[in-house]
């Protein structure tokens, strides 16, 4: 018999165990690429953790980190939004103009410069309204998430050209007399020591987080993108919930082109150009399934801070920006084949289980 339950617990245990580990250290792949580009950084840039480029670093993050957490409910549900870079630069152009020349009002011959107040929520509401009208057409139309979302991305990214004639909105800190100071202070400002930008990043990911795991909208995400028949069939909206995801990726893509804009105190219309990309690889490298059903907004975060470290620390070492576009390539293919993997043993691990 301890014969016997030896060749029980030999071959078959070892192959489990071996798949769990690889699966562990797979799930784990967003935190030890951290570490290692943390570590390889330190050891190569002289003052590379000191507080003052740290906060920088994080700053830089927050601007990729705001798309990824929008990205992520998109790619759960198995979509993906290539017009985030676009939203981002048509939203800085509108809050840029909305600064400079106001709103202008022909019959009365006179132009309404709204507050810093006004032009927030306004500019955001206008990122959102983009974003949703992506999910109806890609909901209404069937059309797939790739091209609508590509088409849109050309067509914002015109509106921004014309909006100021492919000229920059510069010097936007507004005017006393006009009441419409303050913007830069989104971008410049601090609390605690800490700029607004980092505070708005993670109470951003704490809401989204919350949103993901308390709320039902959370669970039928998550539902659409693991099977989205059978989500329907258990009576999950579907198209209200893909209308939604688009438009919350819309949402967090104003803001940050309101964040962008603000710290550059000027609006360019090519400001956010391939920047999509960089989401993207946030997202896949923080463990979100680029076929949908599975991804965490923690990872999402950790992933935009490999991202974010990375496109730094590159340029802290004087790396060439072309090769800086290669490895960032190298670093999403790397991820896709990452995820590919974790999900076979994932499969794997299931059917072993199930035996």
């Amino acid at each position: 018999m301890k014969t016997d339950a030896i060749k029980n617990t030999s071959p078959a245990r070892m192959r489990f165990n071996s798949s769990h580990v690889g699966l562990m250290l797979l799930k784990m792949r967003t935190f030890i690429a951290l570490f290692i580009i943390l570590a390889f950084f330190t050891s190569t840039v002289d003052g590379f953790l000191e507080t003052g480029s740290l906060i920088i670093m994080v700053k830089h993050v927050a601007i990729n980190a705001f798309l990824a957490l929008g990205m992520t409910f998109v790619i759960i549900t198995a979509g993906i939004d290539l017009s985030v870079g676009a939203i981002l630069g048509f939203c800085g152009m509108v809050a840029g103009y909305l600064i400079d020349h106001g709103i202008v009002l022909p019959l009365f011959g006179i132009a309404i410069f709204p507050s810093v107040w006004v032009i927030v929520p306004s500019v955001m509401i206008i990122g959102g309204l983009i974003g949703a009208a992506n999910g109806l057409i890609i909901v209404r139309y069937n059309v797939a998430p790739f091209i609508c979302t590509l088409g849109s991305m050309y067509v914002i990214r015109g509106a921004a050209m014309l909006l100021s004639n492919g000229e920059t909105f510069p010097g936007l800190q507004g005017d006393p007399l006009l009441g419409n100071t303050g913007f830069e202070q989104i971008g410049s400002g601090h609390l605690l020591g800490l700029p607004y930008a980092i505070w708005m990043m993670f109470v951003m990911a704490g809401i989204i987080a919350y949103i993901a795991k308390k709320l039902p909208f959370g669970r039928h995400v998550y539902a659409i993108g693991d099977n989205e028949r059978a989500a329907e069939l258990s009576g999950v909206k579907v198209n209200h919930v893909k209308i939604w995801v688009y438009t919350i990726s819309g949402l967090c893509a104003a803001i940050s082109g309101i964040v962008v804009t603000s710290q550059l105190v000027a609006s360019n219309p090519a400001t956010g150009t391939s920047f999509e990309m960089n989401a993207i690889a946030a997202v896949v490298l923080g463990g979100t399934s680029l076929a949908g059903g599975r991804g965490t907004i923690m990872g999402t975060l950790v992933g935009a801070f490999v991202i974010g470290i990375l496109a730094d620390g590159l340029v802290m070492l004087g790396v060439s920006e072309f090769w800086q576009m290669v490895i960032k390539g190298i670093v999403i293919i790397i991820a896709v084949i990452i995820d590919q993997m974790q999900s076979r043993l994932q499969y794997k691990a299931a059917i072993s289980a199930q035996q």
